[in-house]
């Protein structure tokens, strides 16, 4: 049987097209109704601004399961490449005068840089190692960017150059949202992405069989940096002010691998489905229980964990191909054939004779 064998049927994945396509024809067109403050109307700025921040959690949570997910490096500093490139193209646009494009586009740039030297050193450890080095790369850039006043404005924090605009950048990231998805797509089904899973599984054999596992690990850390410095320039630009505390928050990792785990780990569709149930989960949450969010937030987390540990696309399959709904079926026949069993033989002697 197929591993995914309710994701692989093809009507499944033309109906999975279908609806994917029309919802961001859907969302394509939401700005054309939006209300200004005052009137009445469902649209609003303020649900566009939700639908941005929704969209760079995605294409954050996608960048994210490229190493996390699919080459199996967990990754619990992932935010510094959201304030390597905030904190970039606020420099390139405070201090040098660079237009905000071209500001953000350094800020990438600044982002693989860092990348390719942090990673070169970090990717060579394993496991818990890998985590924890990349936790402590996240702390001391913070405290870097903290006491490089004269090219940050340290604690003080930085202004750029206001710019509100939300169908503007709703647009932005609804773009870069749905290019980011479609390139884990495309890029899961190439040699370069199945070398990952290939790292993933069993990085000795790897490296047993000639790949050169540093260079592919280096490649798509790098990529997923570019990524999420992108989304962190647009993100420093959209809210006009950064310093430390703000941009650089351990919570944004933390919400980054809960969204992935919660849709599904490693696989394409997993950030998107984790990334919108746990954006608005979240939301709803903080609007009703505002003292305990964290407390409601958690427990629910916890259950789905219990519930669902192979997340939300995981648990349509499991690794033996099986359907939780085949599997039940498959435990009910068992146990009937059981009791027939028992029933059979609590009928017969020994010999076979009836009693």
């Amino acid at each position: 049987m197929s591993r995914h064998l309710i994701l692989d049927n093809p009507g499944v994945r033309r109906a999975g097209l279908f609806l994917t396509a029309l919802a961001v024809v859907v969302l394509a067109i939401l700005p054309v109704f939006v209300v200004e403050r005052g009137q009445e109307g469902f649209v609003t700025n303020s649900l566009l601004f939700n639908f941005t921040q929704m969209f760079m959690m995605i294409a954050m949570a996608a960048s994210w399961n490229l190493t996390g997910g699919f080459t199996g490096y967990v990754d619990f500093g992932h935010a510094v490449w959201f304030g390597i490139g905030a904190y970039g193209t606020g420099v390139f646009m405070t201090k040098v005068g660079l237009s905000f494009p071209v500001a953000t586009a350094g800020g990438v740039v600044v982002s693989v840089v860092a990348a390719l030297l942090i990673g070169s050193a970090t990717l060579r450890l394993r496991g818990p190692y890998f985590s924890i080095a990349m936790l402590a790369t996240f702390v001391a850039t913070r405290e870097i960017i903290r006491i490089a006043k004269p090219l940050t404005d340290g604690g003080e924090g930085m202004t750029l150059p206001p710019y509100l605009n939300r169908p503007l950048f709703f647009y932005v990231t609804l773009i870069l949202a749905v290019l980011v998805v479609a390139m884990t797509w495309w890029l899961r089904r190439t040699q370069f992405g199945a070398t990952l899973i290939a790292i993933r599984e069993d990085e000795i054999g790897a490296d047993m069989r000639g790949i050169n596992t540093t260079l592919h690990k280096i490649t798509v850390f790098a990529i997923s940096a570019a990524i999420t410095g992108l989304v962190g320039g647009l993100w420093a630009y959209q809210n006009t002010f950064i310093d430390p505390d703000i941009v650089f928050i351990e919570r944004r990792t933390l919400d980054i691998i809960i969204a992935t785990i919660l849709g599904g780990l490693g696989t394409v569709a997993g950030p998107v489905i984790g990334s919108v149930v746990f954006y608005w989960l979240r939301d709803l949450v903080w609007s009703h229980f505002l003292h305990y969010h964290l407390i409601v937030t958690g427990g629910l987390l916890i259950a789905l964990v219990l519930w669902v540990p192979e997340g939300i696309v995981g648990s349509l399959s499991d690794r033996s191909g099986a359907t939780p709904l085949s599997r039940l079926l498959h435990r009910n026949r068992e146990e009937q054939s059981e009791d027939d069993l028992i029933e059979t033989a609590g009928g017969s002697d020994p010999d076979g004779t009836e009693s």
